[in-house]
């Protein structure tokens, strides 16, 4: 900032005996120090990803070709939004290539079932997985404080999710997160899940809420007969190294990080 001033009002307007050199090192340093502070803005991302088998059906769980729980657990600091890391505003999650999504037979809960009744109003086998948890923090009258929220998935129309949060101390807020499925990533990836993260105003003009970290399960199925279908089924082959996964996350500062994490191969 001072270097900009002496650029536009010392230099241009009162002709100060600033040699070229002189100048030339002014930018640089205002260079070097937009940089440092742009480098120390971006959040920093934990990703921890664990398969689990699917409550009730046998057979399923870190097999090969089998039906398929899965955990996501992410962590978010940073102090470049008043002290909290900047606003979430989407997730990319990449699927190791192989992982099939299977949304048929599923029940779905509407939008607008969601909007004005809430998960109650939702059919029992349109749940996409467990209740998950996470962590944030909110403007409450004139000061920052930490927030916890539930996180339950339901399936929505056409093959998406709907991803349902609230809060309840010390703000009260419901939100609503859409996601979908693209199959367009390039291996060692397959299916890409896109989820949008509404921005959360506790309070007009107040600060936006951030997120701090969350944990998610993914993952339900239903019996057909004899047969069980699975909304996730573990891809039938591993790579050397364990199934790579990967999550693309945004923020409000304009900022993208990525992280990746590989699960380990199954002992069988």
């Amino acid at each position: 900032m001072t270097s900009a001033r002496l650029r536009s009002g010392a230099i241009a307007h009162e002709g100060s005996r600033v040699r070229p050199g002189s100048a030339c090192a002014l930018l640089l340093l205002a260079a070097t120090l937009t940089f440092a502070s742009n480098a120390a803005a971006i959040p920093t991302v934990t990703l921890k990803v664990k398969p689990l088998p699917i409550p009730g059906f046998a057979g399923t769980g870190n097999i090969l070709g089998a039906g398929v729980q899965v955990e996501t657990q992410v962590t978010i600091g940073g102090q470049e939004y008043d002290g909290s890391p900047s606003p979430l505003t989407g997730i990319n999650i990449y699927a190791p290539v192989g992982l099939e999504v299977t949304s048929t037979g599923f029940a779905t809960c509407a939008r607008s079932v969601l909007e004005n009744i809430g998960p109650s109003g939702c059919p029992v086998r349109s749940s996409a997985g467990p209740q998950g948890v996470g962590n944030g923090v909110v403007s409450f009258g004139s000061e920052r404080v930490p927030e916890e929220v539930s996180i339950q998935g339901f399936f929505a129309a056409g093959g998406g999710l709907t991803f349902f949060v609230k809060g309840s101390t010390p703000s009260n807020f419901e939100v609503l997160e859409p996601g979908h499925w693209v199959m367009t990533s390039a291996p060692p990836f397959g299916a890409e899940l896109l989820v949008e993260v509404p921005l959360i105003e506790t309070l007009p003009g107040a600060d936006d809420a951030s997120v701090t970290s969350f944990k998610v399960r993914l993952g339900a199925a239903y019996r057909k007969g004899r047969r069980t279908v699975s909304y996730l089924t573990t891809p039938k082959r591993c790579p050397r190294g364990g199934f790579p996964t990967k999550m693309e996350l945004k923020f409000l500062s304009g900022e993208t990080v990525t992280v990746a994490a590989a699960v380990p191969c199954p002992a069988r």
